[in-house]
């Protein structure tokens, strides 16, 4: 697919450049909990969502969104919106399991009417042309949550499914953090939506060197319904 590139304004380019690392909850109980202590806490979605890497994701989206003619957007699991500052989206719906990191969304948000943030448990079905996931994935530890995610994502899009995420299973890429376990989602998809097909992989400007700051171990994988 090809993809135009456009520059990002400057001002913009810096915005989180310089933010704390994100504080840890002492104790993982569930992956909900995991993300609403973090936020109440004053963490951040962590260093995929700032500064070279909001910037790459930014790229991608903008391009593939104008190149498609992608009027409406959904998020399932939106984080605190640093990076949806830089995604020029038409209609966009954002979900998140953090009752914290939503209030300081519409905060961010505040006065603009293209954009709203729900809970997640209130997803009750509502479509876009795209279906977005994030940094999102490879943080759903239980199984059980990690297939309802999977359900509502696909059944959110009209058009276009979009993840970026790592695409691996556990024996492949076992990861020492409680809060992050892999999964070779691709599978899932093949297996429980199938009327959707995987149109392109992008692969992350900046490939995992074993340095989650410098580096990331997810890229895009792009699904359209046929």
């Amino acid at each position: 697919m090809k993809r135009v590139l456009r520059k990002i304004p400057f001002l913009r380019r810096i915005v989180g450049m310089f933010h704390r690392p994100a504080p840890m909850p002492s104790t993982f109980t569930s992956s909900g909990n995991y993300w609403e202590e973090r936020y109440s806490q004053g963490g951040n979605s962590g260093s995929g969502s700032y500064a070279k890497f909001a910037e790459f994701k930014a790229e991608v989206l903008n391009d593939l969104v104008a190149q498609n003619q992608i009027g409406s957007v959904i998020e399932l699991g939106c984080g605190d919106g640093n990076q949806l500052a830089l995604f020029r989206f038409g209609h966009y719906i954002g979900y998140d399991v953090s009752p914290t990191v939503l209030d300081k969304c519409r905060a961010l948000f505040m006065g603009d009417p293209t954009k709203e943030f729900r809970d997640m448990k209130s997803y009750s079905g509502e479509q876009a042309d795209l279906s977005l996931s994030l940094d999102v994935i490879y943080h759903l530890i239980e199984d059980e949550v990690f297939n309802a995610y999977m359900r509502d994502l696909f059944r959110a899009s009209r058009k276009f499914v979009i993840i970026y995420s790592s695409n691996r299973t556990e024996d492949e890429f076992a990861s020492p953090s409680a809060h992050v376990r892999h999964r070779k989602f691709t599978d899932w998809v093949s297996a429980n939506a199938p009327e959707f097909k995987q149109i392109a992989r992008i692969p992350n400007r900046y490939p995992y060197n074993g340095d989650p700051f410098t580096s990331s171990f997810a890229d895009f994988y792009i699904f359209q319904r046929s």
